[in-house]
């Protein structure tokens, strides 16, 4: 059996988004800003991918969405843009992060840092979660931007951003979240809170990848990242990925569609296999569940590498991960353990297993063979695990 558990890097693409694409590559593959009827016969699919776009995140039509590559794109315009219009020209100095955002952010920071820019990162909890205070107590008058995503990659923690946006529009700064473990899996509405920018990817809710997109709320300008054809409003050049938008658009519908589903259905798949995984000793599972997105866990062995976890459930045809995909290479210590205070020993060991709508019981209750056998293999080589001290060996706390 072969079982994906990896929907957080990635989701497969839904077959009815597939379908909805095919077309384009083919039959209608005119370049939209052309004058002939190739191009014009490209505008029905681009209109209707992009009122279902706004209608995903309930984004008003005097806002804007700018369709990108990705949210790395996204997320790095958004940081470069800020930098351009307020620190480069000195107006501001100074934006906020938290310490367990997307590399892709995380990078952008540290590179206009080494800019000019002061940054802070801010820190996460014993649960994983940034405290809104922690944002006010940072902000000065030199603050232009803050950045803190919806929900963490790794954890599946929810982050407070209705709270964290408020907090910004108090003190009139900027904020920007980077919505892309949300979409599909919890309302996301920006006209519930205060929010400048939110970025996203396709490829994380069933939609294609090399597709994503930035919203903008009226009033909001940024300078292009890219110039030279200037394509949506003139604001991003290159000539429009036509399938891609409309794979996206499809993509949007059917993850909004199945947001019900996937809050109570996936969400009890995901409690009972947690509840097995707990059952082996000394497991623990960061941030509780109720403030996580109902598919994710992160979870960690004690006495075991995360990487050899991986190795046995790759053996035996499983897909997990043990963190970002973008930084999977590099077999370092997991951020997120590393940022809650976990011990040496534990910052290692942590595994994330996510699950989408496409995942049945079957797949998990194969899954929870697999994974006992690998930790009862790879605990009897674990020297780390054999000279444990007692409490640590059977006094660990986990979160249910």
């Amino acid at each position: 059996m072969r079982v994906y558990l990896d929907n957080n890097a990635t989701t497969l693409v839904d077959p009815h988004v597939f379908a909805e694409m095919e077309p384009y590559f083919v039959q209608k593959y005119g370049n939209p800003n052309s004058l002939h009827s190739f191009a014009s016969e490209t505008h029905p699919g681009l209109k209707d991918a992009m009122e279902k776009i706004y209608a995903g995140i309930h984004a008003p039509k005097e806002d804007s969405v700018v369709i990108t590559s990705c949210a790395t794109e996204s997320n790095n315009w958004v940081f470069k843009s800020i930098y351009f219009e307020y620190i480069l020209t000195g107006r501001k100095n100074h934006i906020i992060v938290s310490e367990v955002e997307h590399p892709s952010v995380i990078a952008t920071a540290k590179f206009i840092e080494s800019m000019g820019c002061k940054v802070t990162y801010l820190p996460i909890n014993h649960e994983g979660l940034v405290d809104p205070q922690t944002v006010r107590d940072s902000i000065t008058s030199k603050t232009a931007l803050v950045s803190v995503m919806w929900a963490n990659n790794e954890t599946g923690a929810i982050f407070p951003v209705e709270e964290i946006g408020a907090i910004c529009a108090e003190h009139n700064v900027l904020f920007h979240t980077d919505a892309v473990q949300a979409i599909g899996k919890i309302p996301v509405d920006v006209q519930s809170f205060n929010v400048d920018y939110l970025t996203f990817s396709a490829h994380k809710f069933h939609g294609p990848k090399g597709v994503g997109g930035l919203y903008m709320k009226k009033g909001r300008e940024l300078s292009p990242l890219l110039h030279g054809g200037s394509q949506m409003g003139g604001y991003r050049s290159g000539t429009l990925n036509v399938a891609g938008i409309v794979g996206m658009g499809k993509a949007m519908e059917q993850a909004i569609d199945a947001l019900d589903f996937e809050m109570t259905d996936v969400r009890e798949m995901r409690d009972a296999f947690e509840d097995e995984l707990l059952k082996i000793p000394d497991t623990f599972v960061v941030t509780p569940r109720e403030k996580r997105t109902p598919n994710t866990i992160l979870i960690s062995f004690r006495g075991i590498e995360g990487e050899s976890m991986l190795w046995d459930l790759n053996r035996a045809g499983i897909g997990a991960s043990t963190g970002s995909a973008c930084a999977s290479e590099d077999l370092e210590s997991n951020p997120v353990m590393e940022a809650i205070g976990a011990e040496a020993d534990l910052a290692h060991t942590a595994v994330r297993f996510s699950l989408s709508r496409y995942t049945t019981q079957e797949e998990l209750d194969y899954t929870i063979e697999v994974v006992r056998k690998a930790v009862e293999r790879l605990r009897g080589i674990s020297s780390s695990y054999a000279y444990a001290p007692e409490g640590h060996k059977s006094g660990l706390d986990t979160h249910h």
